[in-house]
């Protein structure tokens, strides 16, 4: 049967600080979990912490991705750059 004590310090030693965070399960599967921490002899927050960890495991590691410089669209080219002060200021005129 394992101690749950030295798993417990272990745990701690290992992370040293743990986030606390809510999740929301449907009745049977909490009971499920539940059944399973009992029957292990484990705390439910340890089981389903070592699911996540054996998942994430199992997952490939994501790339990080560049960062590019945001850019939009903006529309069809009305007139050239050339003619581009003349047309702003023929607009303010009007």
């Amino acid at each position: 049967m394992p101690n749950r004590f030295i798993d417990e310090v272990f745990i701690h030693v290992i992370y040293g600080y743990m986030q606390k965070i809510q999740i929301l399960f449907p009745d049977p599967v909490m009971t499920r979990l539940r059944r399973l921490a009992r029957l292990q002899d484990r705390p439910v927050s340890e089981i389903v912490r070592r699911a996540v960890e054996e998942s994430l495991a199992r997952s490939p590691e994501p790339r990080k991705s560049e960062r590019r410089i945001p850019s939009f669209r903006g529309g069809k080219i009305i007139c050239s750059v050339e003619e581009l002060r003349e047309t702003l200021y023929k607009e303010d005129l009007r």
